[in-house]
């Protein structure tokens, strides 16, 4: 029997719903209605909703983006409903290949052992995503060049009013102090 119950985050749009169940254990994923229709069962049957319009799935839970065009107090039980009897009965989360697709851009953006990529991955890993997790959302770097880090926003932090405080005053701050390399985080797509 799976328990589950809804954090407000940030963003007015989205919502986290925490469950008593594994559901990835292995990073994080954000679907698109298209990308959920190729990769995801889970997702493509939240889309079924008609006002869902980003599914980000981690870990043991699960943040929703709406449209705004509902109300959360009015959506939340369906909602439940259809997450609870999707993970009871087995259903696939996240395709195999869609798997092995995330594992190989992870290790892209870490690549070498000692890497200025590698210390950023770890102040995150240690400062920052657990933070951010608790918000229903990730962080993921693209890139390091120069001094500048390329951060993605995704699940609730992808289009929060306070992604950019987020940004500049908390992750920018974190990793500053602990990589003298790091002169600036700017978010990308």
């Amino acid at each position: 029997m799976i328990s589950i119950y809804t954090e407000q985050t940030p963003n007015p749009n989205s919502l986290k719903f925490v469950m008593t169940r594994m559901l990835y254990s292995d990073g994080s994923a954000e679907f698109t209605k298209e990308l959920a229709q190729k990769y995801s069962p889970f997702a493509k049957h939240l889309f079924e909703l008609p006002f869902v319009k980003l599914v980000f799935v981690s870990k043991n839970f699960v943040s929703i983006t709406q449209d705004g065009s509902q109300e959360w107090f009015e959506i939340v039980p369906d909602i439940k409903t259809l997450i609870k009897n999707y993970v009871e009965e087995g259903g696939i989360i996240i395709n195999e290949d869609y798997l092995k697709i995330l594992q190989e851009e992870r290790e892209i953006n870490v690549n070498k052992e000692g890497s200025i990529e590698q210390q950023i991955e770890e102040v995150l890993d240690k400062y920052i995503r657990p933070a951010v997790e608790m918000d229903g959302g990730a962080v993921y770097v693209d890139s390091f060049d120069k001094g500048v880090v390329k951060l993605m926003l995704k699940g609730a932090c992808s289009g929060c009013p306070s992604s950019t405080i987020t940004l500049k005053s908390g992750i920018e701050g974190v990793l500053k102090r602990f990589i003298p390399e790091v002169e600036e985080v700017v978010q990308v797509e």
